[in-house]
């Protein structure tokens, strides 16, 4: 039998969860000007729930932003010890690409670009990229000169380049990321023109 602390706990579990994708479909609807109160209507709870989950409305998109963040560095550290670093990294970049596509936080990110919590997983995505880059680099399958920053800025751009099309076809994501990683590869190179940028 389940006892009513466990339970709690699942309800507890569950709302969080409800109130994340709502405020995620409401956000995506409205942009950062939706309200606490409509999240809560869409999520089926009252707005006092939303406060006992997140102190804020930003604590609340920071705590969005934060969960497709450690989606990522998931995903970098299951493939860190892959037996081929170049499908590794290519697959990295197809689950980041993806997830942006189905996911687009980039003005979330913007809004929550201080909290400590995602400035650390922030961080801990570009070590995971820069581990994966420096695999496939020693490996021989992308040019030594491609650094972690460089394919961390890289990520998001095969759908950034969709924002052009006026109505580009679900997939199109796929073929700019084709086009990305074989700039990556050594084959042909040419040297870069410029150092990588720092992070700040």
């Amino acid at each position: 039998m389940t006892s009513p602390v466990r339970a709690l706990r699942a309800d507890a579990a569950r709302n969080r969860e409800s109130l994340l994708a709502a405020a995620e479909d409401e956000f995506a609807e409205r942009g950062v000007e939706a309200s606490v109160a409509d999240i809560a209507r869409r999520a089926g709870v009252a707005k006092g729930t939303v406060f006992r989950h997140f102190a804020s409305k930003e604590d609340l998109i920071a705590s969005l932003v934060c969960g497709h963040l450690v989606t990522l560095t998931d995903a970098a550290h299951r493939l860190a010890d892959a037996s081929d670093p170049g499908a590794a990294l290519l697959e990295f970049l197809t689950i980041a690409a993806d997830q942006r596509r189905q996911h687009d936080l980039t003005y979330l990110q913007s809004y929550s670009a201080n909290d400590a919590r995602v400035i650390a997983i922030r961080e801990e995505v570009h070590a995971g990229v820069a581990k994966l880059v420096a695999n496939a680099r020693a490996a021989g399958a992308i040019r030594p000169d491609v650094t972690g920053t460089d394919v961390f800025l890289l990520m998001c751009a095969p759908v950034h380049v969709m924002d052009g099309h006026p109505n580009p076809p679900p997939d199109l994501w796929r073929r700019y990321l084709a086009i990305i990683f074989d700039g990556l590869r050594p084959e042909g190179a040419s040297q870069l023109p410029v150092p990588e940028p720092e992070l700040s």
